[in-house]
């Protein structure tokens, strides 16, 4: 058995990106170099023979994927797994988030005009974002950033493949200083409500595709609670 056929294993039977020193955990002989040349021998033998399936670089690792123009043909088939859609409104609040990451629930809220925590909590359950840290100002607010699970969500290596940030005009809203995040859990009610009303959709770059618009459940980021006071 060859570094070849153990690399295509493992990465044929995860179900997320890997990088080469996660695949070399498969064998206590193999190092990432070899590891680089197993990858780079199987892109070229998939692309020459003209698989369906490609070897892609995503989230910062590898993953064996179905080509994209093959896609109509499996979205036949219930059982073939397909990414959760999300909702205009979370699509803007993740967008805000890669964009201006670290940032609290008060600045998103600031930035898009409304209440966002049931916004947020659904993208922290699908696994988009976390909790990266906390501010500095009164209370210390939650700070989001992007997960390695939204890069492969979307396609992107790592976060240098995101859209240039003047092709979204919603993030490019004046800052407010992080002391503004004293008002976390009095503002908006607290990080356990949901959200009501709608705010208007940002527009989106590209690769921030429209088809991941109109979630098929409406879900916690369907609510949101009317316009958020500034002061």
């Amino acid at each position: 058995m060859n570094t070849h056929q153990i690399v295509e294993a493992v990465l044929f039977a995860s179900d997320a990106p890997l990088t080469a020193d996660e695949i070399a955990r498969a064998d206590e002989m193999l190092d990432e170099d070899e590891i680089e040349d197993a990858l780079q021998f199987l892109r070229a033998e998939y692309d020459d023979a003209g698989r369906a399936f490609q070897l892609v670089e995503v989230a910062e690792g590898y993953q064996v994927l179905t080509r994209p123009e093959f896609a109509p043909y499996l979205e036949r088939f219930d059982n073939v797994p397909r990414p959760s859609r999300l909702s205009g409104p979370a699509l803007e609040t993740l967008a805000i988030i890669a964009y201006r990451q670290p940032i609290g629930r008060v600045e998103i809220e600031y930035i898009r005009g409304v209440g966002s925590s049931g916004v947020i909590r659904t993208l922290q359950d699908r696994r988009l974002i976390d909790v990266v840290g906390r501010g500095e100002g009164l209370g210390r607010p939650l700070l989001y950033g992007t997960t390695s699970h939204f890069l492969a969500h979307f396609g992107f290596k790592s976060m240098e493949d995101l859209p240039r940030p003047d092709e979204l005009p919603i993030v490019l809203r004046e800052r407010i200083p992080l002391e503004a995040e004293s008002t976390d859990d009095s503002a908006s009610g607290g990080e356990d409500e949901g959200d009501e009303g709608a705010a208007p959709i940002a527009e989106l770059p590209d690769g921030w595709s429209a088809e991941d618009a109109g979630d098929e459940s409406a879900g916690d980021d369907a609510e949101e609670t009317g316009p958020v006071a500034q002061d």
